[in-house]
């Protein structure tokens, strides 16, 4: 097994930067998720590690050997694709075994790879059927199990779960995760989910127009989002993030009013907070957010209670049974130990 090293990585295409200064260390048997949103440089920078893509700048190393000048096939990589990519007319098997015949290993050990890869997705079933007759979270697996037979030093996923269903992303989800903690391989994964990447992630990578936001465990990033751009794209739903102005420790805009907070902190600002931290205010007791309700969503297990605050929408999750309607006015109660306090020009954080 190995670690892998990017140091100061950069990807161009002519005046276009691709991936800019990617520095990071990702430790042996770590499962790292690259998580941002289309165009943010992720896949580019898999590509990178994988060989499948030219370094402009930097190094690349996977375990004690830089792998910039080094083919694909010298890289000890196995990697699963967003589309399946089996060969149609072979037998879920042989669409297994096929890495090791090309790889000329012994044949003698393919029978006892290949039944171990298999066990593991849980397709001993199904081991004589072709491509077409599975499903597609079938045929996820035999792709996953193509790639565990290779035994290889690291795993690359780009974005495996794409291409299925809600119901089996999670089902596909949990068993990734358990064939990672059993292998012990150093896996990179990326998504533009970001529940794909809280559920699975030893640490995550978030990124934008091919820079690093912030890297963390998800907790630390959920719970501290280094800016606005972070804040809003981790979380379901996203933090709820309102402009307006602070002073002398109280933030003021439209239909608010937080007091407590920062008096370091003075001028324009973006206030940030998490739906399920904030609470409805009951009776006489006056919220620091007062408006009519805007929308009312009944999600099940809670329901999601928004209103207008000027140009922004502010939302409380609330208990499931709460009954509600649109224009009907509340009063939401934000304490100032569950905001986040961003710079309005820069997005960065504010409050350490």
């Amino acid at each position: 097994m190995a670690g892998i090293t990017l140091k100061n990585v950069t990807k161009r295409w002519g005046n276009f930067v691709g991936v800019e200064n990617f520095d990071l260390e990702i430790a042996d048997r770590e499962f790292l998720v690259l998580l941002g949103p289309s165009g943010c440089g992720k896949t580019t920078t898999m590509r990178m590690i994988a060989g499948l893509e030219d370094v402009s700048d930097g190094e690349i190393w996977i375990g004690d050997r830089m792998v910039n000048s080094l083919e694909p096939k010298d890289r000890d990589i196995a990697m699963v694709f967003q589309s399946y990519g089996l060969y149609p007319n072979m037998t879920v098997k042989e669409n297994i075994r096929f890495p090791l015949k090309i790889r000329k290993v012994d044949p003698a050990t393919h029978e006892e790879r290949v039944a171990r890869a298999v066990a593991m997705v849980e397709l001993e079933d199904f081991v004589d059927r072709r491509p077409a007759a599975l499903s597609g979270g079938q045929r996820q697996r035999v792709a996953l199990a193509r790639a565990i037979v290779r035994e290889p030093t690291v795993f690359l996923m780009d974005e495996p779960l794409s291409n299925l269903d809600a119901k089996l992303r999670v089902s596909t989800r949990a068993q990734i995760k358990n064939l990672q903690h059993e292998l012990k391989t150093t896996t990179i994964y990326v998504t533009h989910d970001q529940i794909e990447a809280m559920t699975l992630a030893d640490r995550v990578v978030v990124m934008n127009k091919g820079v690093v936001q912030q890297v963390g465990t998800p907790k630390e990033i959920y719970s501290r989002p280094n800016n606005v751009f972070v804040a809003g794209f981790m979380g379901t739903p996203a933090m709820n993030l309102i402009d307006g102005e602070i002073a002398d420790g109280v933030f003021a805009a439209h239909n608010i009013r937080v007091p407590g907070l920062s008096k370091q902190v003075n001028g324009k600002v973006t206030l940030g907070y998490r739906a399920e931290d904030a609470s409805l205010s009951h009776g006489d007791a006056a919220g620091e957010i007062t408006a009519p309700i805007y929308t009312f969503e009944l999600l099940g297990d809670a329901s999601m209670v928004a209103v207008k605050a000027g140009q922004s929408i502010a939302a409380v999750k609330t208990d499931k049974d709460y009954k509600a309607e649109i224009g009907e006015p509340v009063s939401i109660s934000v304490p100032a130990g569950i905001c986040h306090l961003f710079d309005a020009e820069t997005g960065g954080r504010l409050d350490g």
